[in-house]
Protein backbone atom coordinates (compact mmCIF):
# COMPACT_ATOMS: atom_id res chain seq x y z
CA UNK A 1 0.00 0.00 0.00
CA UNK A 2 1.31 3.45 -0.93
CA UNK A 3 1.83 5.79 2.02
CA UNK A 4 1.34 9.55 1.63
CA UNK A 5 2.48 11.94 4.36
CA UNK A 6 0.57 15.24 4.46
CA UNK A 7 1.92 18.17 6.52
CA UNK A 8 -0.91 20.67 6.69
CA UNK A 9 -2.68 23.48 8.53
CA UNK A 10 -5.79 25.67 8.17
CA UNK A 11 -9.08 24.62 6.58
CA UNK A 12 -7.21 24.47 3.28
CA UNK A 13 -5.22 21.52 4.63
CA UNK A 14 -8.48 19.82 5.56
CA UNK A 15 -9.79 20.29 2.00
CA UNK A 16 -6.60 18.87 0.49
CA UNK A 17 -6.86 15.85 2.80
CA UNK A 18 -10.41 15.27 1.52
CA UNK A 19 -9.19 15.55 -2.06
CA UNK A 20 -6.32 13.12 -1.49
CA UNK A 21 -8.69 10.49 -0.19
CA UNK A 22 -11.11 11.09 -3.06
CA UNK A 23 -8.39 10.77 -5.71
CA UNK A 24 -6.41 7.95 -4.11
CA UNK A 25 -8.68 6.08 -1.67
CA UNK A 26 -6.36 3.08 -1.68
CA UNK A 27 -3.42 5.07 -0.24
CA UNK A 28 -2.54 5.12 3.45
CA UNK A 29 -2.54 8.68 4.82
CA UNK A 30 -0.29 9.99 7.58
CA UNK A 31 -1.13 13.56 8.61
CA UNK A 32 0.87 16.07 10.64
CA UNK A 33 -0.84 19.23 11.89
CA UNK A 34 -0.84 21.52 14.91
CA UNK A 35 -3.12 23.57 17.12
CA UNK A 36 -4.33 26.80 15.52
CA UNK A 37 -3.24 30.18 16.91
CA UNK A 38 -5.77 31.99 19.15
CA UNK A 39 -6.85 34.39 16.39
CA UNK A 40 -7.41 31.63 13.78
CA UNK A 41 -10.56 29.70 12.92
CA UNK A 42 -10.15 26.17 14.35
CA UNK A 43 -8.80 23.48 12.04
CA UNK A 44 -6.72 20.89 13.91
CA UNK A 45 -9.48 18.89 15.56
CA UNK A 46 -11.46 18.54 12.34
CA UNK A 47 -8.30 17.53 10.45
CA UNK A 48 -7.48 14.91 13.09
CA UNK A 49 -11.03 13.55 13.12
CA UNK A 50 -11.13 13.25 9.34
CA UNK A 51 -7.74 11.53 9.25
CA UNK A 52 -8.78 8.94 11.82
CA UNK A 53 -12.15 8.38 10.12
CA UNK A 54 -10.26 7.53 6.93
CA UNK A 55 -8.11 5.00 8.78
CA UNK A 56 -4.99 7.19 8.69
CA UNK A 57 -2.44 8.13 11.32
CA UNK A 58 -2.45 11.60 12.87
CA UNK A 59 0.36 13.39 14.69
CA UNK A 60 0.04 16.76 16.43
CA UNK A 61 3.36 18.52 16.01
CA UNK A 62 4.70 21.84 14.71
CA UNK A 63 8.00 20.20 13.83
CA UNK A 64 8.79 16.89 12.15
CA UNK A 65 12.00 16.28 14.08
CA UNK A 66 11.22 16.03 17.83
CA UNK A 67 12.62 12.93 19.58
CA UNK A 68 9.14 11.46 19.89
CA UNK A 69 8.94 11.17 16.09
CA UNK A 70 12.36 9.59 15.50
CA UNK A 71 10.98 6.06 15.66
CA UNK A 72 8.24 6.91 13.15
CA UNK A 73 10.68 8.19 10.56
CA UNK A 74 13.13 5.33 11.14
CA UNK A 75 10.54 2.57 10.93
CA UNK A 76 7.95 3.91 8.46
CA UNK A 77 8.63 3.96 4.72
CA UNK A 78 7.20 7.05 3.00
CA UNK A 79 6.28 7.07 -0.68
CA UNK A 80 5.11 10.67 -1.15
CA UNK A 81 5.23 13.76 1.06
CA UNK A 82 2.99 16.80 0.54
CA UNK A 83 3.05 20.15 2.36
CA UNK A 84 0.05 22.50 2.44
CA UNK A 85 -0.09 25.71 4.52
CA UNK A 86 2.79 24.32 6.62
CA UNK A 87 4.64 27.13 8.39
CA UNK A 88 8.01 25.53 9.03
CA UNK A 89 10.94 24.40 6.92
CA UNK A 90 11.08 20.63 6.54
CA UNK A 91 14.67 19.37 6.86
CA UNK A 92 16.25 17.64 3.90
CA UNK A 93 16.88 14.43 5.85
CA UNK A 94 13.11 14.19 6.36
CA UNK A 95 11.72 15.15 2.96
CA UNK A 96 14.32 13.07 1.10
CA UNK A 97 12.91 9.97 2.77
CA UNK A 98 9.94 10.16 0.41
CA UNK A 99 10.61 7.56 -2.29
CA UNK A 100 8.63 9.41 -4.98
CA UNK A 101 9.51 12.91 -3.85
CA UNK A 102 8.24 15.72 -1.64
CA UNK A 103 6.04 18.50 -3.00
CA UNK A 104 4.57 21.78 -1.78
CA UNK A 105 1.38 23.67 -2.67
CA UNK A 106 2.04 27.42 -2.38
CA UNK A 107 -0.22 30.38 -3.13
CA UNK A 108 1.75 32.43 -5.60
CA UNK A 109 3.05 32.25 -9.15
CA UNK A 110 6.57 31.19 -8.23
CA UNK A 111 9.29 32.41 -8.35
CA UNK A 112 7.33 35.50 -7.27
CA UNK A 113 6.22 35.86 -3.64
CA UNK A 114 8.33 33.16 -2.05
CA UNK A 115 7.89 32.98 1.69
CA UNK A 116 5.17 33.84 4.21
CA UNK A 117 1.57 34.99 3.64
CA UNK A 118 1.97 35.49 -0.12
CA UNK A 119 -1.70 36.23 -0.78
CA UNK A 120 -1.86 38.77 2.04
CA UNK A 121 1.24 40.52 0.72
CA UNK A 122 -0.02 40.41 -2.88
CA UNK A 123 -3.23 42.18 -1.84
CA UNK A 124 -1.37 44.73 0.30
CA UNK A 125 0.79 45.46 -2.72
CA UNK A 126 -2.25 45.99 -4.91
CA UNK A 127 -1.58 43.04 -7.22
CA UNK A 128 -4.27 42.12 -9.75
CA UNK A 129 -3.41 38.42 -9.60
CA UNK A 130 -2.01 35.79 -7.29
CA UNK A 131 -1.62 32.12 -8.08
CA UNK A 132 -1.10 28.56 -6.93
CA UNK A 133 2.03 26.50 -7.56
CA UNK A 134 2.81 22.83 -7.07
CA UNK A 135 6.56 22.40 -6.80
CA UNK A 136 9.29 20.09 -5.56
CA UNK A 137 10.51 20.65 -2.02
CA UNK A 138 14.06 22.04 -1.82
CA UNK A 139 16.54 23.18 0.81
CA UNK A 140 15.94 26.87 -0.03
CA UNK A 141 12.56 28.52 0.62
CA UNK A 142 10.04 27.81 -2.17
CA UNK A 143 12.87 27.30 -4.67
CA UNK A 144 12.14 23.85 -6.07
CA UNK A 145 11.23 22.89 -9.62
CA UNK A 146 7.64 23.73 -10.61
CA UNK A 147 5.37 20.84 -11.59
CA UNK A 148 2.26 22.94 -12.29
CA UNK A 149 0.84 26.37 -11.52
CA UNK A 150 -2.18 28.52 -12.28
CA UNK A 151 -2.86 32.26 -12.07
CA UNK A 152 -5.78 33.53 -9.97
CA UNK A 153 -7.40 36.99 -10.34
CA UNK A 154 -7.79 39.46 -7.46
CA UNK A 155 -10.66 41.93 -7.79
CA UNK A 156 -9.99 45.56 -6.85
CA UNK A 157 -12.52 45.49 -4.01
CA UNK A 158 -12.46 41.83 -3.02
CA UNK A 159 -11.65 40.83 0.56
CA UNK A 160 -9.21 38.04 1.22
CA UNK A 161 -11.90 35.52 2.15
CA UNK A 162 -12.95 35.26 -1.49
CA UNK A 163 -9.36 35.04 -2.72
CA UNK A 164 -8.42 32.32 -0.24
CA UNK A 165 -11.42 30.26 -1.34
CA UNK A 166 -10.35 30.67 -4.97
CA UNK A 167 -6.78 29.63 -4.17
CA UNK A 168 -7.99 26.58 -2.26
CA UNK A 169 -10.13 25.43 -5.18
CA UNK A 170 -7.11 25.86 -7.43
CA UNK A 171 -5.02 23.71 -5.08
CA UNK A 172 -7.60 20.96 -5.46
CA UNK A 173 -7.49 21.36 -9.24
CA UNK A 174 -3.68 21.14 -9.30
CA UNK A 175 -3.82 18.02 -7.16
CA UNK A 176 -6.39 16.41 -9.43
CA UNK A 177 -4.31 17.24 -12.50
CA UNK A 178 -1.05 15.93 -11.08
CA UNK A 179 -1.58 13.31 -8.38
CA UNK A 180 -1.46 10.40 -10.81
CA UNK A 181 1.95 11.51 -12.03
CA UNK A 182 3.15 12.09 -8.48
CA UNK A 183 2.22 8.61 -7.26
CA UNK A 184 3.55 6.92 -10.39
CA UNK A 185 6.83 8.80 -10.21
CA UNK A 186 6.34 10.40 -13.64
CA UNK A 187 5.94 14.04 -12.52
CA UNK A 188 8.52 16.36 -14.02
CA UNK A 189 9.35 19.81 -12.72
CA UNK A 190 10.69 22.86 -14.52
CA UNK A 191 13.48 24.83 -12.77
CA UNK A 192 12.50 28.26 -11.50
CA UNK A 193 14.17 31.39 -12.79
CA UNK A 194 15.84 32.33 -9.52
CA UNK A 195 16.87 35.73 -10.89
CA UNK A 196 13.17 36.70 -10.91
CA UNK A 197 12.49 35.54 -7.36
CA UNK A 198 10.85 37.86 -4.83
CA UNK A 199 10.36 37.22 -1.12
CA UNK A 200 7.91 38.12 1.66
CA UNK A 201 8.51 38.60 5.38
CA UNK A 202 6.67 36.73 8.08
CA UNK A 203 3.96 39.04 9.36
CA UNK A 204 3.28 39.95 12.99
CA UNK A 205 -0.05 41.10 14.40
CA UNK A 206 1.40 44.58 14.93
CA UNK A 207 1.98 44.88 11.17
CA UNK A 208 -1.79 45.26 10.76
CA UNK A 209 -1.88 48.69 12.40
CA UNK A 210 -3.19 51.36 10.03
CA UNK A 211 -0.86 54.23 9.18
CA UNK A 212 -3.26 57.04 8.26
CA UNK A 213 -0.49 58.97 6.50
CA UNK A 214 -0.59 56.35 3.74
CA UNK A 215 -2.94 56.73 0.78
CA UNK A 216 -6.57 55.64 0.83
CA UNK A 217 -5.68 52.92 -1.69
CA UNK A 218 -2.87 51.54 0.47
CA UNK A 219 -5.04 51.47 3.58
CA UNK A 220 -7.93 49.92 1.66
CA UNK A 221 -5.59 47.19 0.44
CA UNK A 222 -4.42 46.46 3.99
CA UNK A 223 -7.97 46.30 5.34
CA UNK A 224 -9.16 43.79 2.74
CA UNK A 225 -5.92 41.75 2.91
CA UNK A 226 -6.06 41.06 6.65
CA UNK A 227 -9.82 40.83 7.18
CA UNK A 228 -11.44 37.55 8.28
CA UNK A 229 -10.10 34.88 8.71
CA UNK A 230 -7.14 37.06 9.74
CA UNK A 231 -7.25 39.32 12.84
CA UNK A 232 -8.11 42.49 10.92
CA UNK A 233 -6.49 45.89 10.38
CA UNK A 234 -6.62 48.08 13.46
CA UNK A 235 -6.23 51.62 14.67
CA UNK A 236 -6.85 53.47 17.93
CA UNK A 237 -9.84 55.56 18.98
CA UNK A 238 -9.95 57.27 22.36
CA UNK A 239 -7.09 55.03 23.47
CA UNK A 240 -8.91 51.81 22.54
CA UNK A 241 -8.07 49.37 19.76
CA UNK A 242 -10.57 49.66 16.92
CA UNK A 243 -10.55 46.96 14.24
CA UNK A 244 -11.58 47.93 10.72
CA UNK A 245 -13.22 45.04 8.90
CA UNK A 246 -14.35 46.82 5.74
CA UNK A 247 -13.66 50.04 3.91
CA UNK A 248 -14.07 51.58 0.48
CA UNK A 249 -12.34 54.39 -1.36
CA UNK A 250 -14.16 57.66 -2.03
CA UNK A 251 -13.90 58.55 -5.72
CA UNK A 252 -13.49 61.21 -6.72
CA UNK A 253 -11.95 62.40 -3.47
CA UNK A 254 -12.15 66.01 -2.36
CA UNK A 255 -8.92 68.02 -2.45
CA UNK A 256 -7.79 69.05 1.02
CA UNK A 257 -5.26 71.83 1.56
CA UNK A 258 -5.73 71.68 5.34
CA UNK A 259 -5.33 67.98 6.04
CA UNK A 260 -4.91 65.85 9.16
CA UNK A 261 -4.67 62.13 8.31
CA UNK A 262 -6.90 60.00 10.52
CA UNK A 263 -9.46 62.78 11.06
CA UNK A 264 -13.20 62.16 10.67
CA UNK A 265 -14.37 64.46 7.87
CA UNK A 266 -17.87 63.14 7.18
CA UNK A 267 -20.49 60.86 8.73
CA UNK A 268 -22.78 59.02 6.31
CA UNK A 269 -25.73 57.61 8.32
CA UNK A 270 -26.49 54.03 7.35
CA UNK A 271 -23.22 53.69 5.42
CA UNK A 272 -20.20 54.55 7.53
CA UNK A 273 -17.70 57.27 8.37
CA UNK A 274 -15.28 59.05 6.03
CA UNK A 275 -11.68 59.33 7.26
CA UNK A 276 -9.01 61.51 5.72
CA UNK A 277 -5.79 59.73 4.74
CA UNK A 278 -2.43 60.92 3.51
CA UNK A 279 -3.89 60.91 0.03
CA UNK A 280 -7.64 60.67 -0.47
CA UNK A 281 -10.63 59.73 1.67
CA UNK A 282 -11.71 56.33 2.95
CA UNK A 283 -15.20 55.27 3.96
CA UNK A 284 -15.06 52.89 6.93
CA UNK A 285 -17.82 50.28 6.96
CA UNK A 286 -17.78 47.71 9.77
CA UNK A 287 -15.57 48.37 12.78
CA UNK A 288 -15.17 46.74 16.18
CA UNK A 289 -13.81 47.62 19.60
CA UNK A 290 -11.99 44.84 21.43
CA UNK A 291 -14.49 42.58 23.27
CA UNK A 292 -17.43 44.25 21.52
CA UNK A 293 -19.54 43.20 18.56
CA UNK A 294 -18.83 44.60 15.09
CA UNK A 295 -20.93 47.61 14.14
CA UNK A 296 -21.20 50.27 11.44
CA UNK A 297 -18.59 52.99 11.73
CA UNK A 298 -21.15 55.80 11.68
CA UNK A 299 -22.61 54.48 14.95
CA UNK A 300 -19.25 54.85 16.73
CA UNK A 301 -17.42 57.57 14.80
CA UNK A 302 -20.31 59.99 14.57
CA UNK A 303 -18.68 63.37 15.08
CA UNK A 304 -16.64 65.38 12.60
CA UNK A 305 -13.28 66.24 14.12
CA UNK A 306 -12.70 62.94 15.90
CA UNK A 307 -9.31 61.39 15.15
CA UNK A 308 -8.07 57.84 14.70
CA UNK A 309 -4.58 56.57 15.39
CA UNK A 310 -2.09 56.93 18.17
CA UNK A 311 -2.47 60.32 19.82
CA UNK A 312 0.71 62.09 20.92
Amino acid sequence: MMRIVLCCATHRGYRVLQQLHKLAPECELVVFSFREDPWEPPFMDSTRDLTLSLGGQFFESRKLTPPALEQFWESTPVDLLLSVSWRYMIPAHIYRRARLGAYVLHDSMLPLYRGFSPTVWAMINGEKTTGASLFEMADAVDAGDIVDQQSIPIGDNEAITAILARVTETYLTLLERNLHNLITGTARGIPQDHARASYTCKRRLTDNEIDWSLSATQIHNLVRAVSSPYPGAFTYHNGQILRVWSASRITPSRRYIGAIPGRVVEVQPGKGTVILTGQGELLLGNVQYEKSAPTRADLLLNKIGQSLGRQH
